[in-house]
């Protein structure tokens, strides 16, 4: 009996005496829980501040039914006088039950028993998850909980982009812009008893949660709906692919609307294929045709190789270099100025005209016009387009590249092209991500890029009567948005098949500005392998319709001066 009493006062003076602290510090760390408190991840906005994307925090309540029921009553601490109080459980079921407006028996169910684990209720808001905590009961805790929601649906899907089921970013800005939008966790640590009590002496530290920056685009909600409704009606009227609308703020380069004619509502993405969840937009490089005769017409006017009313004796057929172009209609040799050149969308007349610049500026007015480079636009898988360099065209190439040809861009690049005309000859970023607001409300406005001089203002006006002129006596006489002077261009382009051998469609096309005294707006329609007779399908009515609204959308006061319309002829 001594030997053991003496075994026994040495452990209690090897624990108490020389060991004190570290069996303190494991008693601590075995009491302590440390509780995860989750950020939100920040709202994605439209330019008028209408929410594309936002979550919603939730909690479930959960029990422990055996933690519970060991103690028939629990200290908590009084918040109002800062004491503790004697609690007893059933009080405990009570305010539970009055906080979570739930049947008292349905709660003392949820908390009876020996296993350790219960829901009691499921998505409740954080200020209902406070006063749950608050109550300090035993074997209750909130499990967090978030669900990223899009009220506008399929509104700008291909923009916002969308979540996987891990919260993981997988399209749009969600994914591009996701370092922004993701907040900071933050925590609880406090200490609980074995019978799953809260200490109420013990330190209870909070670590606050850092929510994400919230992020406003550039694109008008309303215009972004009416346009995906245009191209959407104008896809199936001709039974195409596929099919986009750009709108650009000419002055700023901000993007007004990405509309696909097949749009991934964010709640749902597998609803849609998953070939038509991202904005072809910037994805797609497509050849331009005809649209890119107007880099070649500025770049001949800026070198100074032409002005729009220059006589030129266009014959039926051209050749050049051994390489024979001609027209998409039949002619004799007629006496056309370079504006009924361009007016009627000529290759023969084009080409000769285009011959007069030396091949490495042919590429470098491409390359300046932004051909062959991503824009830098912050939206997933942007395609930079197609440009070889000069000494790797061939012999037809060479001159193809003129009326766009042999060469192919995006969409939003093509636009940006007649940004660039229309703001007198300075080429801008598009610019998508108008500001970043802090969680307190802070808004930090994004600075446009400087822009790059292309052409000389005096040249990009030439070329805006070009285009102009095409529209009032030329091929898109079809053009029409009532009050206003309006410009642009056709395009018609033959698609490449899938295996890159041979050709089985065409892309048929239209860009324009207006009003044409101040450009404001750039609007391109595009439609990939419509069926029918190409020559008779018109993008005009889609145009027409969407540059109104945006005109309209905006205030854009109505022209008051009188229509350009050079002479085509000699």
């Amino acid at each position: 009996m001594l030997a053991l009493l003496l075994v026994i006062s040495g452990r209690l003076f090897l624990v108490q005496g020389l060991d004190a602290g570290g069996m303190a510090e494991a008693a601590v760390t075995q009491r302590t829980v440390v509780q995860q408190l989750p950020s939100t991840r920040g709202e994605i906005l439209d330019a008028n501040g209408k929410v594309l994307a936002q979550s919603i925090i939730s909690y479930d309540i959960t029990a422990s039914p055996k933690n519970n029921t060991a103690a028939e009553t629990f200290k908590r601490r009084n918040l109002q006088t800062d004491t503790l109080e004697d609690v007893s459980r059933d009080q405990g079921i009570s305010e539970l039950a009055g906080v979570l407006a739930l049947n008292e028996a349905t709660v003392r169910e949820a908390l009876t028993g020996t296993g350790d684990f219960n829901y009691v209720a499921k998505g409740v808001t954080p200020d209902i998850e406070a006063k749950v905590m608050d109550l300090g009961l035993p074997g209750i805790y909130a499990q967090p909980t978030s669900q990223r929601v899009y009220p506008l649906g399929a509104v700008g899907g291909s923009i916002v982009g969308f979540l996987g089921s891990d919260g993981t970013p997988l399209a749009g800005v969600e994914q591009t812009l996701n370092d922004q939008l993701t907040g900071t966790d933050g925590q609880r640590t406090y200490q609980r008893g074995a019978n799953g009590i809260v200490i109420p002496t013990a330190p209870d530290e909070i670590q606050p949660a850092v929510n994400g920056q919230s992020v406003k685009l550039t694109i008008n909600s309303d215009i972004q709906y009416y346009a995906q409704q245009a191209i959407s009606n104008q896809v199936k009227k001709f039974s195409a692919q596929w099919g986009n609308i750009v709108v650009i703020e000419a002055k700023t380069g901000k993007v007004i609307a990405l509309a696909e004619d097949s749009t991934v509502d964010p709640n749902n993405p597998g609803g849609t294929d998953a070939t038509n969840r991202g904005a072809r937009s910037v994805t797609a490089a497509i050849e331009p045709g005809s649209t890119e005769k107007t880099v070649t017409a500025a770049a001949a006017i800026n070198e100074g190789k032409v002005t729009p009313l220059s006589h030129i004796l266009v014959p039926p057929t051209y050749t050049t270099n051994g390489e024979t172009f001609s027209d998409a209609f039949t002619h004799g040799t007629e006496q056309r100025t370079f504006a009924g050149i361009i007016g009627d969308s000529m290759n023969t007349g084009t080409v000769m005209v285009g011959e007069q610049l030396s091949k490495q500026q042919r590429y470098d007015y491409l390359h300046n016009f932004g051909v062959g480079q991503a824009t830098g636009i912050p939206l997933p898988g942007e395609n930079a387009g197609i440009l070889a360099q000069p000494d790797q065209w061939d012999g037809r190439q060479e001159f193809t590249v003129l009326f766009g040809q042999g060469v192919s861009q995006t969409p939003l690049q093509t636009a940006m092209i007649y940004q660039t005309i229309a703001n007198k000859g300075v080429r801008l970023q598009p610019q998508l991500v108008e500001s970043y607001i802090d969680p307190d409300g802070i808004e930090h406005k994004v600075n446009p890029q400087p822009g790059t001089n292309v052409i000389s203002e005096s040249s990009a006006q030439d070329v805006k009567d070009l285009l102009e002129s095409v529209v009032t006596v030329a091929d898109a006489k079809d053009v029409k948005v009532p009050g206003y002077r309006v410009g642009g261009k056709t395009g018609t382009a033959e698609a490449p098949r899938d295996n890159g051998i041979g050709f089985d469609g065409y892309t048929a096309s239209f860009v324009g500005m207006a009003p044409m005294e101040d450009p404001q707006f750039v609007v391109l329609v595009t439609v990939q392998r419509p069926q029918g007779d190409i020559y008779g399908i018109s993008q005009a009515p889609v145009f027409n319709s969407v540059m109104g609204q945006v005109l309209h959308s905006y205030n854009v006061p109505p022209s008051t001066t009188p229509s350009v319309g050079l002479q085509q002829k000699y």
